[in-house]
């Protein structure tokens, strides 16, 4: 567990260095302003981030033996990206996918990339979550291909409605790290 709790910390740190800006006005997925954001990205692709979260999130999926991970993009898609490769060189390897915000216009029109079978576990992940709706698109999404939510991983959870709205649906929520571990809130 000692392991575990060092990477988290590398991982916390890392966010706090390359991904939380504050002091300015900032329109969030939710269309709300906040004075501080989570430009995740920073993380999500940097070469250290994307091992740290990626050993954090198969730790956390093992008990939901799921066969993908993926979410709506862009958000989800560097870190399924992640999870999937690192998943490789364990014993329980993850396909990944992620889902559009709108039917791809032209080839195969596909709203999931690539396509989930029905029937198919998921774990559906975030870079950050705030009311939960960009994740419950996706859910919505793969729930009518016929697909399995298992679970729902973010990276950050802002904590403005998200447990809520994941509960009511019946939907287990896990967050490596909520907005007051880094000493920031909706207020």
């Amino acid at each position: 567990m000692t392991s575990c709790t060092n990477i988290k910390e590398k991982l916390k740190n890392l966010v706090r260095e390359k991904s939380l800006l504050c002091g300015a006005n900032f329109t969030l997925a939710s269309g709300e302003t906040s004075q501080y954001y989570f430009n995740m990205k920073n993380t999500t692709f940097h070469p250290e981030g994307s091992l740290l979260l990626s050993d954090l999130i198969l730790e956390l999926l093992e008990p939901y033996r799921v066969d993908s991970i993926g979410g709506l993009e862009m958000g989800a898609v560097p870190i399924a990206a992640a999870v999937t490769c690192r998943s490789f060189q364990t014993d329980l390897p993850v396909a990944g996918f992620f889902v559009r915000k709108q039917t791809k216009g032209h080839g195969t029109k596909s709203l999931i990339e690539p396509n989930q079978p029905a029937g198919t576990k998921v774990a559906i992940i975030e870079d950050v979550t705030t009311t939960g709706a960009s994740a419950l698109q996706a859910v919505d999404a793969l729930e009518a291909a016929g697909c399995k939510v298992s679970v729902i991983i973010t990276l950050v959870d802002r904590q403005e409605g998200a447990t809520e709205a994941f509960a009511s649906r019946n939907l287990p929520f896990h967050a490596l790290f909520s907005a007051s571990d880094f000493d920031v809130s909706a207020a």
